[in-house]
C-alpha cells in the first residue's frame, strides 16, 4: 500500500498539518480511469498552483453511475495507486459518491481545480457551494486537446475489431 493513499480520516489530519504549516492546499477530483498524458499535465499544473496536491477518485460505483455499466476498466485500488506514483500529487483519497462533496468537506482546500473540460457553469452546484462557504479559489486549468479516456477506449474498440 502507498503511503500517499489515505482515507478521509488520515485526510483530514494531513490538511490539518499542512494548514498548521501555513501550507496551500490545492485539490481535484475525477475518475482518472485510464491515465493520460493529457490528465498527467492537468495534474502538473494544479500542483503548480500550491504547495501540495490531493487527489480525490472516484469508487468503482460512482464511476460506473457517472459513466456506465462498463467503467471503470481499472478498479479503484490501482487507480489510486498510479496516481500516487506520480510525484506531483502527494495524496489520493477514494470516495464512494458521484459527487466530490465529502471529499471537498475533508480536504478544506485553498484551491479547488477542474480540468478545461468543464466551466463554472458546469460544476456540480453542491460542489460549488461548498467551495464558496470554505473560500476556496475555483481555476478552470486549460484543456489539453487530443486526450480523453472515452477516446481512448473507443480507439481500442476499433484496434480489437
Amino acid at each position: 500500500m502507498n503511503a500517499k493513499i489515505l482515507d478521509m480520516d488520515e485526510l483530514t489530519q494531513r490538511v490539518r498539518e499542512l494548514h498548521a504549516a501555513g501550507k496551500k492546499l490545492v485539490v481535484t477530483n475525477g475518475c482518472f480511469d485510464l491515465l493520460h498524458v493529457g490528465h498527467v499535465r492537468y495534474l502538473q499544473a494544479a500542483r503548480a498552483l500550491g504547495d501540495a496536491l490531493a487527489v480525490g477518485v472516484n469508487s468503482d460505483g460512482s464511476v460506473r453511475e457517472l459513466k456506465g455499466p462498463c467503467r471503470p476498466v481499472n478498479n479503484e485500488r490501482d487507480r489510486a495507486e498510479v496516481l500516487a506514483a506520480l510525484e506531483c500529487v502527494d495524496f489520493v483519497a477514494i470516495f464512494p459518491e458521484m459527487r466530490a462533496t465529502q471529499f471537498i468537506r475533508a480536504s478544506m482546500p485553498a484551491i479547488y481545480a477542474k480540468g478545461g473540460d468543464y466551466t463554472s457553469e458546469t460544476l456540480n452546484a453542491e460542489e460549488q457551494t461548498l467551495l464558496k462557504e470554505i473560500g476556496a479559489e475555483i481555476r478552470i486549468l486549460p484543456f489539453v486537446d487530443g486526450y480523453s479516456t472515452t477516446r481512448l477506449l473507443e480507439q481500442l474498440r476499433k484496434t480489437a475489431k
